[in-house]
């Protein structure tokens, strides 16, 4: 099999990102761990523990974040009831419970609140002090392995001054722990952060995936790019309110990746029609200006893009990015184990070959009501 470069894309999404790790697990034990971690949001935090961790603690450390930032209320004894109805207010009470009160090691409510708080600060344009987070990533990421490690990191997030999106990236600057929180710094929850004299905000505002980032980087080979995404663009006509808010919330936060996806398909196809078409051109052409600036645009690399999505469960709500219970993240950590797993033993997946040129997607991840996968496209 010839060399490619492997890159794991992590979408933002909040407490669903346990699914990221759980996917990530699942890579690991195959042993082709990635090269290159981009993320957003909950996706950078994922990211810089995997970077910012030797291989053989990189899992023990994602399960120590989400079990500190997790609650372990269950419920008393109702969670993981068979009734929808049943479990899904569980959920939104869990979840309503961690904006009231926090989530140990990840934010705390502000106090005094924040129309209280000097005008300008970042007490006064946010809800909760992030603090604890800082503290969580500071235990457990070691930032000079993360710098000087072999794996690459990327992290978004937003300008907040000029709306311009940021990529803090270890090929091009050292990071720190403002960098990743700066990438979740969601508002007007969270606060924005300062770093070298510009606030930024989470990048998940501009897009919710580092996914085009990382396709528009030079590349020296092919590349495989695990695009593992938190919420999906298919779904079921909504019955009433609660269920149109979710809804909303999946277009909303999925469309990036399904353009990104379709704009990288497209782009690698134009760049095979360019390099057809200058292979028909007469030996005299080779030296023109515009036939060399073609060809220079049409060497695009080869990709593939395993697409792996979290499917929602039906007793999920809008909550379900916001809803840190203990029980949620063993869901969402052993669906991700399980989707990576079942894409990795597919037949498809098994017999493919790495392209030479182009772009193949594999969307493998299994589909509510045994739907049939999409074949690699």
């Amino acid at each position: 099999m010839s060399k490619e470069e492997r890159i794991l894309v992590l979408q933002g999404g909040g407490a669903l990102g346990a699914y990221q790790a759980g996917v990530y697990q699942a890579l690991a034990a195959t042993g082709e761990t990635p090269h290159w971690m981009a993320g957003i949001s909950i996706g950078a935090i994922n990211a810089a523990l995997i970077a910012g961790n030797a291989p053989r603690r990189r899992v023990s450390r994602l399960r120590e974040f989400w079990e500190t930032v997790t609650s372990s209320w269950t419920g008393w004894g109702f969670a993981g009831s068979p009734r929808a109805e049943l479990h899904r207010a569980l959920n939104d009470l869990s979840a309503g419970l961690g904006m009231l009160f926090g989530l140990p090691g990840f934010f705390s409510p502000r106090f005094p609140p924040a129309p209280l708080q000097p005008a300008g600060t970042p007490g006064a344009l946010s809800f909760y002090d992030t603090a604890p987070l800082r503290a969580t990533l500071e235990r457990l990421v070691d930032f000079d392995l993360l710098n000087d490690g072999s794996m690459r990191l990327s992290v978004g997030a937003v300008n907040v001054r000029n709306g311009n999106f940021a990529y803090f990236d270890t090929a091009e600057r050292r990071l720190d722990v403002r960098h990743i929180m700066a990438s979740g710094a969601l508002p007007p929850g969270f606060p924005p952060v300062e770093i070298d004299g510009e606030w930024y905000w989470d990048g998940g505002l501009v897009s919710n995936t580092p996914l085009q980032y990382v396709l528009d980087q030079p590349a020296a080979c092919a590349r495989l790019v695990y695009q593992v995404d938190l919420f999906t663009a298919e779904g079921p006509m909504p019955a009433h309110l609660v269920q149109a808010a979710e809804r909303e919330k999946d277009i909303r936060y999925s469309s990036r990746t399904r353009l990104n996806t379709t704009n990288a398909l497209a782009r690698h196809a134009l760049a095979q029609a360019a390099r057809r078409l200058m292979a028909k051109l007469p030996p005299a052409l080779a030296d023109d200006p515009d036939v060399r600036a073609l060809a220079a645009a049409s060497r695009e690399p080869a990709v593939t893009v395993v697409h792996m999505i979290y499917r929602r469960k039906r007793y999920e709500t809008q909550s379900k990015d916001y809803e840190f219970s203990r029980l949620s993240m063993q869901e969402h950590w052993q669906a991700g184990r399980n989707d990576m797993a079942h894409t990795l033993a597919c037949a498809a997946w098994q017999a493919r070959t790495p392209p030479r040129d182009g772009a193949r997607v594999f969307d493998l991840t299994p589909r509510p009501a045994q739907q049939p996968a999409k074949e690699p496209a």
